[in-house]
């Protein structure tokens, strides 16, 4: 999940070094459209080949620089007004915060949810984390992905993981630090070396 606030590299630098991330979700709320979708352009051919790009809210960029998906929140457009313009074979994701937005959003067409924050952070300070028994609960509740999002370091990738998630998002973690490829690859080796408890 993108922050140019937070990293130290241009953007589409930092894309360069993300071998191993399955997904990458522009979230640049402050620029105008014709930077976004610049940017949109600049990413699509700097990320690896195998990750998927996806873009917060814009159903316009989306489909104008031919992106992956694109991912929306409680108050962004519809999920099925944005499968009528993007299609079925394009990426729906949307932000949940408890177990009603959860059922809602899989009922109208979302591909996959993101669940936060789990753990404390810096993003949300003053706010309590919803937890791991919250991240389970709506995992279990819904048919597809949960992602969790909030704290979430390397070492808490296999509790989210034991708790039900499909998977992880990050934002600071990669985003500012010295090197981002590094830490995606300890992501990468942290999801793909759960084992479920066994």
């Amino acid at each position: 999940m993108s922050n140019q606030q937070l990293t130290r590299y241009p953007l589409e630098v930092v894309a360069t070094k993300l071998e191993g991330v399955d997904f990458f979700q522009l979230r640049e709320k402050n620029l105008p459209a014709s930077e976004l979708y610049r940017l949109a352009c600049k990413l699509r051919t700097a990320l690896p080949a195998t990750t998927k790009l996806l873009i917060n809210d814009r159903v316009d960029i989306a489909m104008a620089a031919g992106l992956d998906g694109v991912h929306l929140g409680q108050r962004s457009l519809p999920v099925e007004a944005a499968r009528r313009l993007l299609g079925p074979g394009v990426l729906i994701g949307v932000s949940v915060h408890n177990r009603g937005e959860a059922l809602a959003a899989a009922r109208r067409g979302a591909d996959y949810l993101l669940f936060g924050h789990v753990f404390a952070t810096d993003s949300k300070k003053g706010l309590p984390p919803r937890g791991l028994e919250a991240l389970g609960e709506i995992a279990n509740a819904v048919g597809i992905p949960v992602l969790a999002l909030g704290g979430v370091t390397v070492e808490r990738v296999e509790a989210c993981l034991a708790a039900g998630a499909g998977g992880v998002a990050v934002m600071s973690a990669v985003m500012a630090a010295p090197d981002p490829g590094a830490v995606v690859m300890a992501f990468r080796r942290a999801l793909d070396g759960y084992k479920g408890g066994t």
